[in-house]
Parts: structure tokens; sequence; C-alpha cells
């Protein structure tokens, strides 16, 4: 299998975005690069990576501006790859709007196993798509954070974004107001 793989930064850090050719497998995110491509090839051990072409890198440019506006409606291919369950979890992440979170909870009685609370915080922690699957949504039911695959500064930042965002957005004046 060919993976195609491309690095760029955004205000979260260093992004890694690895395709296949039937879309995006992988979007990683850290401070360095190297433990990118490392984890990137640790997770596809049989993988030849390529450097990403002029179409790919385009659709690694519009996972970040998901990352910089995440109200924008991704629109991309995807090749999601993960247990039955993995993949009930990660389509319920899917739904969670920007600016909002859940619990681990309330994603465990959505998709019908309200006693697999674990199993669902460990589906967040198996994702491979940061941002393209909102794992950043999910929090404890005492309101705190809880973990992040990607760091706590990352989670607290995507979120903060997303509620700024939010504020941007339901406290401007409409068009029809400013005249």
């Amino acid at each position: 299998m060919t993976l195609f793989f491309s690095l760029k930064d955004s205000s979260l850090g260093h992004v890694l975005v690895a395709q296949s050719p039937l879309g995006v497998l992988a979007v990683m995110l850290d401070d360095k690069t190297e433990p990118l491509v490392l984890e990137l090839q640790n997770h596809f051990p049989q993988a030849q990576l390529v450097a990403a072409d002029r179409d790919q890198e385009r659709i690694a440019s519009e996972v970040i501006s998901l990352i910089e506006d995440p109200y924008i409606q991704p629109t991309l291919p995807l090749d999601i790859h993960g247990t039955p369950f993995q993949l009930q979890v990660w389509r319920a992440l899917q739904n969670i709007p920007p600016g909002k979170t859940v619990s681990y909870n309330e994603i465990a009685q959505q998709i019908d196993s309200p006693r697999a609370v674990r199993a669902v915080a460990n589906a967040c922690a198996a994702n491979k798509l940061a941002v393209i699957i909102p794992c950043h949504r999910v929090i404890r039911s005492d309101g705190s954070l809880g973990g992040y695959r990607w760091g706590m500064e990352r989670k607290q930042k995507m979120l903060e974004i997303e509620h700024h965002r939010a504020c941007l957005l339901y406290t401007s004046p409409s068009p029809r107001d400013r005249g």
C-alpha cells in the first residue's frame, strides 16, 4: 500500500495528513515533525510513504482550514479504518457540532451501549483523524476535559477556538441590524 503524506503547520503545531488512494486516513498533531512520521510508519508498517502531490497537498490544506475554522463543513474523501464499535463511536462524534461538547457517557447512550463508557473513551483514543473526527469535543461527565491523544493543551485550545468562533457567530449583528 502506498500512503501519501504532507506535513503542515497550524495554530495547533505540526500536522501530518496521510492519504491513501481512497482518501484521508490519518491526521496527526505534534510539536515536532519527526514523531509524526514515525507514528505513521508504526501504524502502517507495510506502507510505502511518499510525499504528497499537488492534489493531495490541496486536501491537506483543507484539513488545516478545518483546524483554523472548525465551522467549515468538511467534504474530504475519507479512508477510515477501525472496528465496528469504533466506527459507530466515530460516526457519533462527527455529529457533535463545533462549539459543543458531550460526555463519554452521552456518546455511549447515543450508540445504545450505555455500559460502554470506557470503550467509548478507548475509541476516542484510537482515532487517527484528529479534527475530522472531533474526539476533542468529548469530555467527562463532571465537565473536566478527560484525556486527548494529541495533548490536553491542544484539546483545550481547540475547544477555545470553537467557543470563541461560536461567540462571534452568535453576537455579530446581521446585515439588517447594521443599516
